[in-house]
């Protein structure tokens, strides 16, 4: 599995999003900037700040970091503990990064100890996905239940502006992202398909699996297929 190149999927997704909510934050004046959850750098590298760092709990995720977002200064380290003085960053962000951790609340809360604008980008709703034909809706709930078995919350987006009220921010923006995930290429669909047999491999039968991406290629080809994962976004002040 090529997680930079799921990463850079991702980015896609968000990126009209991400540049009106950096906007908002006050990106071009910022002088120092953490990305909390930099992965391999598919967010980092677009982002161009005076001072500019990133943190991840993965050694192997930082080393390829470091390629693509050399100008970054990198640590490894957990979310929940973060390695910085108190407001040492103007502003603070993630992607993707809440419903992995153990406890976003304490995560939240370490963002707004050591920056002044937190801003979440990304974080799905799984319990509000829509699956069509409806021959495919046991695909999203199997992708929930893969996603739970490894630790991640997969419906951590409905939850995310009291999340961030609980942690003291002062929210000024949020809601669910529009457009979001989009899956147009024969490219981009057998991505998707590679995170989905890799996340369902050892829980359900591959003959199963096998089924599931025919009947989704079928409905793709003919027009009939629809898939939406509501994601949220939120940011704010401290």
């Amino acid at each position: 599995m090529n997680w930079h190149s799921r990463y850079l999927q991702q980015a896609v997704w968000t990126r009209d999003l991400r540049a009106y909510l950096f906007e908002q934050a006050g990106l071009k004046t910022a002088r120092r900037v953490l990305e909390v959850g930099c992965g391999t750098g598919a967010i980092l590298r677009e982002i161009s700040a005076p001072t500019l760092h990133g943190l991840d709990l993965e050694a192997g995720s930082l080393a390829e970091c470091h390629i693509h977002a050399p100008a970054a200064s990198l640590t490894q380290g957990d979310a929940h503990f973060l390695p910085y003085p108190d407001k040492s960053f103007d502003i603070v962000y993630c992607h993707f990064l809440l419903l992995w951790v153990k406890d976003p609340l304490q995560v939240l809360c370490e963002m707004a100890r050591v920056g002044r604008s937190v801003l979440a980008l990304a974080e799905p709703d799984y319990s509000q996905r829509v699956d069509e034909p409806s021959a495919l809706k046991p695909l999203g709930e199997w992708q929930a239940e893969a996603l739970r078995r490894q630790g991640a919350n997969p419906s951590f987006g409905a939850s995310l502006a009291e999340t961030f009220y609980q942690a003291g921010i002062r929210l000024i923006e949020t809601g669910p992202i529009q457009g979001g995930a989009v899956i147009e290429s024969t490219e981009d669909w057998e991505k998707e398909w590679e995170v989905i047999q890799s996340d369902l491999d050892g829980i359900i039968p591959g003959e199963e699996i096998k089924n599931m991406k025919r009947l989704d290629e079928a409905a793709r080809r003919n027009g009939e297929r629809a898939l939406h994962v509501p994601t949220f976004f939120a940011w704010g002040k401290t």
